[in-house]
């Protein structure tokens, strides 16, 4: 499961709002908020709300790096010429 910290990171790699990724996930964007701010407060969204999202954000072009003893990561596919 991708982190909170990699759909902010991703959002800023494509230069994203948040309005922007609630669109191409087609969640509203008190949704969205609602994850970013993910912190054990207030309501918690679905499995397949991150689903949706990280789905748009590859969509988009972005790689997730999965925890590898360097950390988890994000960065922008490789473009196939």
């Amino acid at each position: 499961m991708i982190s909170i910290e990699q759909i902010r990171a991703a959002r800023g790699l494509l230069g994203w709002s948040q309005t922007q990724l609630a669109e191409a996930a087609g969640r509203s964007l008190p949704t969205i908020k609602r994850l970013e701010r993910e912190d054990g407060e207030g309501p918690a969204v679905s499995e397949d709300v991150r689903e949706a999202v990280q789905r748009a954000l590859e969509k988009a072009g972005v790689e997730f790096i999965a925890e590898n003893g360097g950390g988890a990561g994000v960065r922008m596919k490789k473009r196939k010429r």
